[in-house]
């Protein structure tokens, strides 16, 4: 019997942890809400456990993420600001052209933060905030799209070196493909771009953003950021940083980063011993 018990304790551990998790995010979603005056929206993608087997789940921009953050918005009220939290290595053109839509469309101010990283439909995203607000060291990337493995501009620029009678016929349609995604994109984030600087700027920008220029996971630091005229700022809210640590990555046998969990204040020195 006492195997049984420790059993169902043991399997339900998992759970508890992750709901306790869950009230947790809560809690500082209302932290920084009652400070700052906003409705705090996170989309916040990690490797997270899940069950009592540790099943990793790789997570992206999906149309679920969409469909919740449309919802979010819609019970914001016309005079509330919103509070983006974003986090996320990128995902479905669909889903991230409909989030940035639908905060473009917010009358209120809408806040972008990034503590570490928003990749390609993350900075689709961050481009129609009203503000992005990052952290020091942190990173947005290319929005060029790609075709299943392989990105338009690196589809076009083939295509371009050979002849057309030696390119069999899928290849042309996935050029062609290519082609449309890539002007659909860069209309998209010119459209965003617009009301944040003079139109032959934001045309600019949406063409080297989206034209495959760099490598699709080429970090644009906070620098060059701000110097593609973004509204961005450095300054990331303490209690943004506090909620980043309630989205751990899933434990690992052998941890690949280690330090001491405490602040210090420049006059400490390690002993020698």
């Amino acid at each position: 019997m006492w195997f049984w018990i420790l059993f169902f304790i043991w399997t339900m551990l998992p759970v508890w942890r992750q709901q306790w998790l869950h009230m947790q995010r809560l809690h500082a979603i209302r932290r920084l809400e009652r400070r700052r005056g906003t409705r705090v929206i996170t989309l916040i993608h990690r490797q997270e456990t899940i069950s009592f087997l540790g099943i990793p789940l790789h997570n992206y921009i999906s149309v679920d993420d969409s469909e919740q953050v449309l919802r979010a918005i819609r019970m914001t009220p016309d005079t509330m600001p919103i509070d983006l939290i974003l986090h996320t290595p990128g995902g479905l053109v669909l889903a991230s052209e409909q989030i940035a839509l639908a905060l473009d469309q917010h009358p209120a101010k809408v806040t972008v933060f990034v503590p570490h990283y928003a990749m390609s439909g993350g900075t689709l995203i961050a481009l129609a905030a009203d503000e992005i607000v990052m952290d020091q060291n942190a990173v947005l990337g290319p929005v060029d799209p790609q075709l299943g493995q392989y990105p338009a501009a690196s589809i076009l620029d083939a295509v371009e070196r050979k002849p057309v009678a030696e390119l069999r016929d899928e290849t042309l349609i996935l050029a062609d493909m290519a082609r449309k995604a890539m002007a659909q994109v860069e209309r998209f984030v010119a459209e965003r771009l617009r009301g944040k600087m003079p139109a032959e700027q934001a045309e600019q920008l949406a063409r080297l953003l989206s034209s495959g220029r760099w490598t699709h996971d080429y970090p644009i630091p906070v620098d060059e950021v701000r110097a593609f005229g973004l509204p961005v700022r450095v300054g990331m809210p303490r209690e943004v940083y506090e909620l980043m640590e309630l989205y751990p990555q899933p434990p690992q046998r052998r941890p690949s980063v280690q330090y001491i969990p405490a602040p210090y204040d420049g006059r400490q020195r390690p002993s020698g011993r």
